[in-house]
């Protein structure tokens, strides 16, 4: 984390884009991807469709990422209500992994990129899992930006998870400190990172939908009406700038 801090810190010093304004590349961005399904009814096509395409933006938006200099990217993939849907269309997302990280991952390599998952892996499909652990165990010695996929991902169950973890580690006298913010965050599943600075959602929805609800309790919000698979590298610059207007007081003056 800290050779990609000091990436960061370099990049951030310069001009990156001339679409950009000059301040400070967000660390971590935060992705909620939405508007799939919609894309690809607008076109007549199956939902399928729509998540494939879907994929080839988060490998454009990975690379383009990476260039700008950003430490961290979190795409929100599967969460732990989209079980609710159609059996066949979950099983059409539990092979989307496979064969995004599968066709990428040389790229990732090359580019230095570090794959990481957070979510509940335990009622993933085998093949998932093994793509996914691949392409973590795979990109584990790289130093540039983290790619960190939220893959069954539900921010309530892993507060409660949080929870229930330090009472244990009390009863075991494992854990014998006063509860404060840092310690709390240790035992999330995001603990390796630091909190997003710049979440986007897309599709024009206006809710967090069950997302990182800990971490982004001081982050930048930057919502579009573009549908995910229409979204580019115009759009994030655009977010991006929005960024750079605002003043982030954290609470002060």
């Amino acid at each position: 984390m800290l050779r990609i801090l000091k990436r960061w810190l370099a990049g951030s010093r310069t001009k990156t884009s001339g679409e950009l304004l000059e301040g400070p590349i967000p660390f971590h961005i935060a992705i909620i991807m939405d508007g799939n399904g919609r894309w690809a009814k607008k076109r007549a096509l199956p939902r399928s469709a729509g998540h494939h395409e879907g994929m080839k933006v988060v490998r454009r938006v990975t690379k383009h990422a990476n260039s700008l200099g950003v430490g961290i990217l979190t795409v929100y993939a599967f969460s732990t209500e989209n079980w609710k849907r159609p059996k066949d269309e979950v099983s059409y997302l539990m092979k989307l992994p496979a064969e995004f990280l599968n066709t990428f991952l040389p790229e990732l390599i090359e580019e230095n990129v570090q794959v990481r998952i957070m979510g509940d892996k335990s009622m993933l499909p085998k093949h998932t899992l093994d793509a996914v652990e691949r392409a973590v165990n795979d990109t584990s010695q790289n130093s540039g930006m983290i790619l960190n996929f939220a893959l069954n991902y539900g921010s309530r169950s892993e507060i409660l998870g949080a929870v229930q973890r330090i009472v244990d580690d009390y009863k075991n006298e494992h854990l014998q400190k006063d509860i404060t913010e840092e310690i709390f965050a240790d035992y999330l599943m995001s603990n390796k990172l630091k909190d997003p600075d710049l979440l986007i959602r897309t599709s024009g929805e206006m809710r967090l939908s069950n997302f990182m609800l800990w971490q982004l309790a001081y982050t930048e919000f930057w919502f579009t009406d573009v549908l995910w698979p229409d979204f580019n590298e115009k759009h994030l610059h655009e977010a991006i700038s929005a960024y750079q207007k605002r003043g982030r007081r954290f609470g002060g003056i």
